[in-house]
């Protein structure tokens, strides 16, 4: 079973605001992510949105992998 989970794999955490610029939680909720039921995820996730645009931040976009020098893929 997966769980679900905002993470975009950009973890930095605004030194003023606290929060993830890559998903929008804050350190406390990534440490405990894994811990929390469902309904506790979702109601989290659903603030994401306003809880960033509050802080005046823009979400980072997700990682990408780079490619390898000389590799084929």
């Amino acid at each position: 079973m997966t769980k679900t989970t905002p993470c975009i794999a950009v973890c930095f955490i605004d030194p003023t605001a606290d929060l993830c610029l890559g998903c929008g939680r804050t350190i406390q909720e990534i440490a405990r992510w894994h811990r929390l039921a469902d309904a506790e995820r979702l109601a989290i996730m659903a603030q994401l949105p306003a809880r960033m645009a509050a802080a005046g931040l823009q979400p980072l976009s997700p990682a990408k992998p780079k490619p390898v020098a000389g590799g084929s893929a």
